[in-house]
């Protein structure tokens, strides 16, 4: 399928890579933040408990260039267990699953294939080795995961990481908003009604009003929107 730009400027095809790749800059001495999500058009961000139900090759598309221009990505448990994560088709891209409990599969080819880390709480249980040995741990906060202690304690995972993007769910991109580490937020807009309760893009967030500038809207020819935000100055 084609996507084309209808913002900033009306192009017949564009680039994903570069419309989404590229460097992004430090913010206070820390990595670049990202959200990227799917919702329908009522705000849904499953159908049937995955995401996979609203998504289209293009939106699969978007997601293979962030993923490109991201050096860690961020995902809780429950979001790699729904989904079926395996390991990023881009070599040399971290991802880390963030859990509380330490509910996850350190069998799983996440982890077989050395891609995949996991981010814990200081308290949280010892981990059993995977198949390979044990696993990349990384510990911030007590009872839940401070994610701007994990944020900053990446360099120990990843050297200098740049860009983080993260996955979802929904409570993981509230603990990023409540911190203020939003910088970014990519928005497929599945031309689909799902109603239903599926959970929003957030969460349990505490409320905010958090401004954004729109830096592209993309479409197709299925009528999905691509839309990338960047936090508003000031």
């Amino acid at each position: 399928m084609t996507v084309r730009q209808l913002v900033p400027e009306a192009l017949p095809t564009v680039d994903l890579d570069d419309r989404y790749g590229g460097p992004r800059p430090r913010v206070e001495g820390r990595p670049w933040v990202g959200i990227c999500m799917i919702a329908s058009l009522d705000g849904s961000t499953v159908v049937d408990g995955r995401s996979g139900g609203l998504s289209n090759p293009d939106d699969v598309a978007v997601l293979g260039a962030l993923r490109r221009a991201a050096d860690v990505v961020l995902v809780g448990a429950g979001t790699i267990r729904a989904e079926g994560y395996g390991p990023p088709k881009h070599l040399g891209v971290r991802i880390g699953v963030v859990t509380a409990t330490g509910d996850v599969d350190v069998a799983g080819p996440l982890f077989t294939s050395g891609a995949g880390f996991v981010v814990m709480p200081e308290d949280g249980p010892r981990l059993p080795d995977g198949p390979g040995g044990p696993v990349e741990v990384l510990r911030a906060g007590t009872g839940r995961v401070d994610v701007a202690g994990a944020l900053a304690g990446l360099g120990r995972i990843v050297d200098d990481p740049a860009f983080v993007q993260v996955e979802g769910g929904p409570r993981l991109n509230a603990s990023f908003i409540d911190a203020g580490l939003v910088d970014e937020l990519n928005l497929t807009v599945s031309p689909r009604l799902v109603g239903g309760g599926g959970p929003r893009l957030t969460v349990g967030a505490e409320s905010t009003l958090l401004g954004f500038e729109l830096a592209h809207l993309l479409v197709d020819e299925r009528s999905f929107l691509y839309t990338r935000w960047i936090t508003a100055a000031g």
